[in-house]
């Protein structure tokens, strides 16, 4: 036993020295949120789609602290899902319009300082009930309510908007603040 205590007592000493590393050493290599990074998540029906004509107008003048971090793929724009993209419009989805995010965020950057980034999450179906963005609720939704017209939209977001908005948060809690 006696003879034990000494290799005892060096692992210990061991044991002690990985913890001091890992507490005090950890926060170097760990990655921390950008606190200067706002984030607003938005879903709804066709006016967050984007209801609204894009004119050239709505085309100019975005800045580039203002982020939109795309909830579908659109290969015509090289923009895929979960990833941030400029806020130009349209921000929802390829084919959609300007929405009520587009002049959310420029003015929202009107009004901080301009250390301050603002990033927005937006999955919208036009005519959706709010059924379709409800994890209990969306399948019955979708197989005994959704017009078929619709299911290409919801499709987009590969069958569940609502799970979508969950994957996109969780990768924006990584960059920012929601």
């Amino acid at each position: 036993m006696s003879k034990l205590l000494p290799k005892f007592r060096l692992s210990v000493k061991y044991i002690f020295a990985f913890i001091y590393a890992v507490v005090f050493l950890m926060p170097f290599f760990a990655y921390a949120q950008d606190p200067n990074f706002h984030i607003y998540i938005a879903l709804g029906q066709s006016n967050m789609d984007g209801a609204g004509d894009i004119e050239s107008q709505d085309k100019q003048g975005v800045d580039s602290r203002f982020q939109v971090l795309y909830g579908v793929n659109c290969p015509q724009a090289n923009k895929s899902v979960g990833n941030w993209y400029k806020a130009d419009p349209p921000i929802c989805r390829c084919n959609s319009g300007l929405s009520p995010m587009d002049y959310f965020g420029r003015e929202m950057l009107n009004n901080v300082p301009n250390d301050i980034k603002i990033g927005v999450i937006s999955v919208a179906v036009g005519g959706a009930k709010i059924e379709l963005f409800n994890k209990r609720t969306y399948e019955s939704y979708i197989n005994n309510e959704a017009p078929d017209w619709m299911l290409n939209w919801i499709n987009e977001y590969q069958g569940n908007p609502y799970q979508r908005i969950i994957e996109l948060a969780q990768i924006a809690k990584q960059d920012g603040i929601i």
